[in-house]
């Protein structure tokens, strides 16, 4: 068989049933094995866009997304998606196509060291250099793609090794257990825990992954400890639970930071520093921490461990609750609740706000939890919106709120909108995008609407870059000219052939967004926003005092 041909057999044989992409002439082998095979390739409108899909298909699934694109500017434009699943911790495999390895050492049309370029953004990027090598290097970046922490592998295929023969067969997959933590270490854990008053968790992003929740569910319910999410953990425990203590990664000082700041011991579960750095909790690196992940913790002047329990995460918790059931333990947590109340109040605030002509943000976040059931996803794209959405938007269940917090990638919610709805069609999708962010990836439109993806996108429009006006703002009291114009999104909407809404009135974003659901094609549904809220929030925030 051609290599190309055992590239794809390679592929099946580890699940794949989509690729995302648009190839080129060095791709032609491999799309034509790919018309033989099981596996169904969905042609996006610009590589960025498959590799977000790619991105969000492999956090919502847990096996790798795959995307696809030629060499030279197909290559370079997948980048900024790449990077984002790398940082973001989704499990991913990138396919580039190459010029004939005969013209690769000299000047040539397209050619240009894409490996080079990928390694920075990847875990392991590498060429095919023999057909018969094939077998092993797929199985090879998948393996590497799905050991924690998850990211991204690049392979490239050059052209003329793509057409030539191959005699080797693929390698079926073995599933691997992975490391668990030892009695000795786990019972200093539970000691030093054991010796708190005040303890608190600050779970990350590994808790969303490998069955961890589950039994951080289990542990939080039998102590009582206060739970406080990152942006990327959110899910990771019930909202409605009495230790549900919501989310922190907001640069300013926030109500759940009064937690954080009461406690004697911490407790990182699965944390991940790219998200929320540690001088932001642990200013005078005096707390005592409590590190559980599937690695060792990055060295940082303020995480300094205690106590380092390195192994898998869901067995880590499982351990400390065989300990909890031998040995119950009695809290001081009466603050916890303080501090949820206060938050639940402040959720609440604006549900039935009544104004016309601008929609206060924690309005329009209200209306979309009350839309989205339990299972259903949001997806946040990055500005200002996504401050709003990491505050006040919460979760039942874990892969149901999508930020980009590690990378932080405009143009991320779109095109990863259409990976969900792929991933689960059963489910509501709602993309939340500010007006930036959702031209940077527009053309997806067309994708979402061609393949019967559903998805409804919510514009908050302001007409300007509104995170980085409220940052500038905040440092300097002044901003820079950060506005710009928009088209009519209900006539561009049209223009692809989904519906396009426009509410602006407070009381009717319920209904619309009821509309926008039921619709048989993808709908977007534009509001302005009043982002006067922004200031507001910074106010209070900086006058916080911590209830006792």
């Amino acid at each position: 068989m051609n290599a190309s041909d055992l590239f794809v057999k390679c592929l099946e044989i580890e699940g794949v049933s989509r690729i995302f992409g648009v190839p080129g002439e060095e791709n032609a082998n491999f799309m034509m094995s790919l018309e033989d095979s099981s596996i169904q390739f969905i042609l996006t409108r610009h590589e960025q866009g498959a590799a977000f899909m790619a991105d969000v298909y492999g956090r919502l699934t847990g096996k790798p997304g795959v995307c696809l694109a030629t060499l030279g500017p197909g290559a370079t434009n997948l980048v900024t998606g790449v990077a984002d699943g790398n940082m973001d911790r989704a499990p991913m495999i990138v396919i580039t196509g190459q010029a004939d390895s005969k013209r690769q050492h000299k000047e040539s049309h397209q050619n240009m060291d894409v490996v080079a370029m990928f390694k920075p953004i990847t875990k392991w990027a590498t060429p095919i250099l023999h057909a018969n090598s094939i077998p092993e290097v797929v199985r090879k970046a998948f393996k590497i793609a799905t050991t924690e922490k998850p990211g991204a592998c690049h392979i490239e295929l050059a052209e003329d090794i793509a057409a030539s023969s191959a005699s080797d067969m693929p390698i079926k997959p073995n599933s691997v257990r992975r490391p668990v933590a030892d009695d000795k270490i786990i019972n200093q854990a539970w000691a030093l825990i054991c010796s708190a008053k005040r303890p608190v968790i600050i779970a990350g992003n590994g808790t969303i992954r490998k069955r961890a929740s589950k039994q951080l569910r289990t542990f939080a319910d039998a102590t009582g400890i206060g739970v406080i999410s990152t942006f990327m953990g959110k899910g990771c425990v019930d909202r409605h639970a009495a230790y549900a203590l919501f989310t922190v990664g907001l640069q300013s000082k926030d109500v759940v930071a009064c937690a954080i700041d009461a406690a004697d011991v911490v407790i990182t579960l699965g944390y991940d520093m790219v998200e929320y750095h540690p001088r932001l909790w642990n200013k005078n690196r005096d707390k005592k921490i409590v590190h559980l992940d599937f690695l060792p913790a990055e060295v940082d002047d303020h995480y300094h461990a205690s106590v380092e329990v390195v192994g898998d995460l869901a067995h880590s918790l499982w351990m400390l609750n065989e300990r909890v059931m031998r040995e119950p333990v009695d809290f001081h947590t009466h603050q916890h609740a303080t501090i949820r109340d206060e938050m639940l109040g402040d959720f609440a605030a604006h549900k039935d706000d009544d104004t016309d002509g601008l929609i206060r943000p924690q309005k329009a976040i209200w209306d979309a939890r009350q839309a989205l059931g339990p299972q259903d996803i949001l997806l946040s794209d990055v500005g200002a919106h996504k401050m709003w959405i990491a505050r006040y938007y919460h979760c039942d269940e874990p892969n149901t709120c999508l930020i980009s917090n590690g990378f932080c990638s405009m143009g991320f919610a779109l095109p990863g909108a259409i990976a969900a709805k792929m991933a689960f069609p059963e489910r509501r999708v709602l993309a939340i995008c500010g007006d930036a962010g959702f031209m940077m990836n527009v053309q997806e439109l067309e994708t979402a609407r061609r393949i019967g993806t559903n998805i409804v996108v919510m514009i908050w429009e302001d007409k300007e870059y509104g995170l980085i006006a409220w940052k500038q703002q905040n440092q300097f009291g002044k901003h820079s000219d950060l506005s710009f114009n928009n088209p009519d999104f209900v006539k561009l909407a049209e223009s692809f052939d989904c519906l396009g809404l426009r509410v602006e009135k407070s009381t009717d974003l319920a209904p619309a967004l009821e509309e926008a659901f039921s619709a048989d094609r993808p709908c977007v549904l534009t509001i302005p926003i009043d982002y006067r809220e922004n200031a507001l929030l910074t106010q209070r925030l900086g006058e916080i005092a911590c209830p006792i």
